[in-house]
This record gives structure tokens, C-alpha cells and sequence, in this order.
């Protein structure tokens, strides 16, 4: 289904009052005005934010508590076990936090529960080992628990001491856990409810750090930790795709500064291996697609315990070694993931009325449970219509799911409506987990599907590619694109600026690129400049480029326009993000042309 292009309206005078106020180029204010920031002041704070702009701990909801419990049993000498998650979130938290602990003197160790053997979030047999073990210990969950009822309760039956630290959705029913930290936790009134469980760690570490003081400020020492941890939460922040806006976009900005020169030796080793070794300057793209899948796979096959490893060790020789190997198990997780998407479309291929459907339900008992998140995201994308995978386990009985959601659709809600069909389930609006008995999984087929086609409605503006300026390729000059950068860090709800120009002819011929031809490279013109674009995963573009300008049409292109740093290099590429032919060269429609910019 080809997009709608739209692009944002602006008001002309606002764009040139903020270009010289600011100042600024022309092109960077308009993408302002057009993401709302018309008052320069405003966009000054927004390009200019500062770490001392983040809320102070003491006002995230249970920060308070679960510091002074934290505090008391370091030097009760207790062990604290942090028992984090499988993914990049949770393994970044649980490091973070294993880091200030350590540095405080505590006895701290951590529980990561294994992905295929035990699933998402706290198990009742792990809070039961941990009890066994050392009933007098306190356990400090990071980046889940705040469903966990059954499990807190156990524990609390149990006598074992828990803190339960999230940002996960919120049921109706709260964990009777010794303290609840959560930034949205009902009848409290958090600054910012966004924070990832990276987030939230690091907001607790700054709070241990700060009663380690002098009760306001850290110690020299500990402060210096906290600048490092701040690279960590930004890994988090990126992998865990929050909105990257207020603290989120603060954390994010300051911890890729940070990450170059304070990293741990495994954090270096990683980026090392993904080729960011060197690098003055990373961008939430780095950790994106170079760090965070690699220490995903680690979790995806069952061995997130390594991942911490790897963030935790002060020895390089072991950090080397884990990055290769972890680096090993992200090409593995490629080629599964790649196998588990043809099957998925070969499905639907074999079941042509689940089209009809206004959400996919797709089971295989040959699929890996480390991947289905992946490509239940790919499956969304390609069908465009909300899509859960379910890896059978033949021995159980059960399936382990994960789902993806579209067009802004309430995944959470969703499952909610079906939960008679699950076992147990998980999540926010845009992703989330499952259990699933084997038996159950066609009723919550249709049981799904019939729900998101009741109270799912996609809107034009669902599927729209929203522009927010039209340029001449003129105008992208190194410095221009490099002054758009200080918008970002760029993510989920502030994306890279998306810009659009037509008149475009081929310098040369598209050409496909990478492992199985998947991707797409080109040259553009326009006039006497040019310059290269790629698009990921649309090779199949060009032949349809070639076809569509063989007999002289020009094209109008969309893209994100990027630095490209190349053994000292510095060279403006694009991002083709979608294309058109263009028509006979009549005017737009009237509402059309007044949201176009001539820059």
C-alpha cells in the first residue's frame, strides 16, 4: 500500500523571525515551526537542553524508599541481587545498577532468568531459589515486576525483601513488593512518565549516590560514575525505542558524549567489533543498528547473563572475547530471523482469507522464541496490520508470543480483551509478550482479529509520510545537514528530519547492495548536484527505478538526509525513505501548495 505524502504546514514569517533569531539556517527553521516549535525561545531550550535539566531522583515515584532500604543494607552487609530482563533494557539496568552497588561496597550479584527457559519478568521458582539460597538477602528488580503480583506475594510469604522498579503498563492490580518504583505509578504525578527501566535505574543509582554524599551531592567518585552511567542508560533508552524527548533525549544526548571516553572495557570491546571504535562522535543510529542488536542476541538465545557479563567485567581480555562471541551469536540471530520471516509470509501465503483479517496470528513449532519480537515487526510492516508470532513448545503444550502493533492500534488493550485465551501476557501499546496454551491459539486468532477490527480504525493520517520541508538538493549543504543533527538524538516520536524534493534525475544507474541484494544504492541529481542515497531493505527498488525514468521522467524522492563519516570523510548522504514519478509538471491543489516551503 503506497503512502500519502504530506507535508506540515509552516507559516513563512515564523520561519524567517527564527532563522535570524536563533540563528539558524532556513532549513532547520522550518523543520522547527513544523514540529511545533514556532517561539524561538522555546526551540532555544529544546536545541540547548542541559543534564541539569533532568528532575531530581527524589521525585520519581519510590525512589526515596527504595534508596534508604538500598542504602541500609550495604551497610547492614547484606547481598542485593538485581534481577533484571533478557533485553537491552534490562540487561543496561541491571549493569548500571550492579555498578553503583559495587562501587558503594555492597554485596551485590544478579538473577537474569533465562528467555526460553523461564520468559519475561520475575518466575515464582527463581523468587523461591533466591530465598533458598539467602532468605536474608534484598532483591532489587530492574525493567520488570510490576505485574508480578503472584510473584511478590510469594516473596512476601516468604520473608524475602523485594524492590520492584519499572516502567511497564500497570494492571489493575498492584505487587505487594516492600517498595514500588514506577514513574507512572497511580496517584503520584512524575514530571516525565516516558524513562525506559534503564531510565529508571539510573535515577535510583543517582538517588544511592546521593545519600552516599552528603545527602544532595555524590562523593567525586561516585559522581564520575554517574557521568559513565549515563552511556549506559543512553544504550537502554535508544534499544528500548521510548519517545526520545524530554529526559529520554537529555539521557540519550549526553550519554553518547559519553560513551567514547568513559565506557567499560566490555562496552568498548563491543564497539569495537561494530566497527564505532575511534569515533568522537556517535549517534542514537550507532547504538541502534551497531550496539544494541548485539547485545539482544545475547538474551534472544538465552544467554542475556553473558551480556551482563560483558558490560560488568574490568577485564579486557574477557571483554574481547565476549564481544566476539556475542558478536558470533547476532549473526546466528540474523539467519534465524531471516528463515522465520519467509515462513511467516509463506503462511499467510498457504492461508490467503487471514488477508482478510484485521490483525495476523502466526504459530510454528519450528520457531525460535529469541526472534519472533523481530519479526513480528517486519511481519507488521509488510502486511500493514497489527501481527502476533507464537514459537510452539511441543512438550508443553504452550506458546511463548510476541506481538507488534500498527497504525497507532492499542496492543495492550488488545490482548487485555482476549486474556480468557491466554495464560499470562505483558507489554505497552506498541509491543508486547505472551503465554499461550497450544489449544487456545486458534480462538485467540479470531478473538484478536475480531477486536482490532471492532476498535481499530486506520486513518489516512495513520499511513501518512509526514515532510517536514521541501528543499532543493542545494540546500543540503555539509554544513546545513550537520546543523539539523542538533535536533536529534533522533528516535521514536523525533525522527530524523524527513524531507522531499522532485525534478530528480539518476547520476547513474540504482544498484542493489549488501548480503542477499537486500538493500539499495543510487545516485541522484538534481541540476549540478548530486549525491548518493541508500535505502535499507528495498532493493527491489531498483528495477523499478530504472523502468520508471527510462523514457526521461524525472522522480520526487523522500528521505532523511545524514552525515556519512568515512576514514575522515564527511560527505551528506540520504536515507530514501519512499519515491514517486513525477506528473506533468501542473501546480498542487491549493491546501497542498500553501504547506510547501521555497528555501
Amino acid at each position: 500500500m503506497a503512502k500519502p505524502w504530506r507535508f506540515l504546514p509552516y507559516d513563512a514569517g515564523r520561519v524567517k523571525d527564527l532563522s535570524v533569531q536563533l540563528p539558524v539556517s532556513p532549513v532547520l527553521a522550518q523543520v522547527l515551526s513544523a514540529r511545533g516549535y514556532e517561539d524561538a525561545d522555546a526551540a532555544r531550550v529544546f536545541l540547548n537542553s542541559k543534564l541539569n535539566e533532568l528532575h531530581n531522583p527524589e521525585l520519581l515515584p519510590g525512589v526515596p524508599a527504595a534508596a534508604d532500604l538500598i542504602v541500609a543494607a550495604i551497610q547492614a552487609g547484606r547481598r542485593i541481587t538485581i534481577y533484571g530482563d533478557y533485553d537491552v533494557d534490562g540487561v543496561t539496568a541491571t549493569s548500571l545498577l550492579w555498578h553503583c552497588l559495587k562501587l558503594a561496597g555492597g554485596q551485590v550479584d544478579y538473577y537474569i532468568p533465562s528467555r526460553l527457559e523461564e520468559g519475561y519478568g520475575i518466575n515464582s521458582e527463581a523468587i523461591a531459589k533466591l530465598h533458598a539460597e539467602d532468605p536474608n538477602r534484598l532483591v532489587v528488580s530492574v525493567d520488570c515486576g510490576i505485574g508480578s503480583v503472584v510473584e511478590a506475594a510469594l516473596a512476601r510469604k516468604l520473608g524475602l525483601e523485594l524492590i520492584i522498579t519499572d516502567h511497564h503498563h500497570i494492571g489493575s492490580e498492584l505487587p505487594d513488593a516492600a517498595v514500588l518504583v514506577h514513574p507512572r505509578l497511580p496517584g503520584t504525578a512524575y514530571p516525565f512518565g516516558d524513562l525506559c527501566g534503564a531510565g529508571v535505574a539510573f535515577k535510583l543509582a543517582w538517588a544511592i549516590c546521593q545519600r552516599l554524599g552528603d545527602g544532595k551531592k555524590a562523593s567525586p567518585r561516585m559522581r564520575e560514575f554517574l557521568i559513565s552511567a549515563v552511556g549506559l542508560a543512553a544504550v537502554g533508552t535508544v534499544a528500548d525505542v521510548v519517545p526520545l524527548l524530554g529526559e529520554n533525549r537529555i539521557l540519550v544526548r549526553f550519554g553518547l558524549t559519553s560513551l567514547p571516553d568513559r565506557s567499560s572495557p566490555g562496552l568498548k570491546a563491543l564497539m569495537k567489533i561494530a566497527g564505532l571504535e575511534g569515533r568522537q562522535e556517535l549517534t542514537a543510529e550507532d547504538i541502534a543498528f551497531g550496539i544494541a542488536p548485539r547485545i539482544n542476541a545475547a538474551g534472544r538465545l538465552g544467554q542475556a547473563r553473558l551480556a551482563v557479563e560483558l558490560l560488568t567485567t574490568d577485564v579486557a581480555d574477557r571483554a574481547a572475547s565476549l564481544a566476539v562471541y556475542i558478536d558470533e551469536q547476532n549473526k546466528v540471530r540474523q539467519t534465524v530471523e531471516r528463515k522465520v520471516f519467509k515462513q511467516a509470509k509463506e503462511q499467510v501465503e498457504a492461508h490467503p482469507e487471514w488477508l482478510e483479517h484485521a490483525a495476523l496470528v502466526l504459530a510454528d513449532s519450528d520457531w525460535h522464541p529469541g526472534v519472533i519480537g523481530i519479526v513480528a515487526s517486519r511481519v507488521t510492516e509488510h502486511f500493514q496490520k497489527p501481527a502476533v508470532l507464537i514459537a510452539i513448545n511441543q512438550s508443553e503444550g504452550t506458546g511463548q508470543g510476541s506481538g507488534r502493533s500498527f497504525a497507532n492500534f492499542d496492543l495492550h488493550s488488545g490482548l487485555t480483551a482476549c486474556e480468557m485465551h491466554l495464560m499470562k501476557f505483558g507489554g505497552h501499546r506498541a509491543a508486547a509478550g505472551l503465554k499461550i496454551a497450544v489449544e487456545q491459539i486458534e480462538v485467540f486468532r479470531l478473538a484478536f482479529s475480531q477486536h482490532v477490527g471492532e476498535n481499530h480504525d486506520v486513518q489516512q493520517s495513520d499511513l501518512e509520510l509526514k515532510i517536514d520541508a521541501e528543499v532543493r538538493l542545494a540546500d543540503l549543504t555539509l554544513n546545513a545537514v550537520k546543523e539539523l543533527d542538533r535536533l536529534g538524538p533522533f528516535g521514536r516520536d523525533n525522527a530524523r528530519p524527513v524531507l522531499a524534493t522532485q525534478g530528480v534525475q539518476l547520476a547513474e544507474p540504482p544498484r542493489r547492495m549488501g548480503e542477499g541484494e537486500r538493500h539499495l544504492s543510487l545516485t541522484v541529481r538534481q541540476g549540478s548536484r548530486k549525491i548518493r542515497a541508500i535505502s535499507f531493505g528495498h532493493g527491489d527498488w531498483a528495477d523499478e527505478i530504472s523502468a520508471a525514468v527510462a523514457d526521461g521522467s524525472t522522480i520526487s524522492i523522500c528521505f532523511a538526509p545524514n552525515i556519512n563519516r568515512f576514514r575522515g570523510q564527511e560527505n551528506v548522504e540520504m536515507q530514501l525513505i519512499d519515491w514517486k514519478v513525477d506528473k506533468a509538471r501542473t501546480a498542487r491543489p491549493a491546501e497542498q501548495r500553501e504547506s510547501v516551503p521555497s528555501v
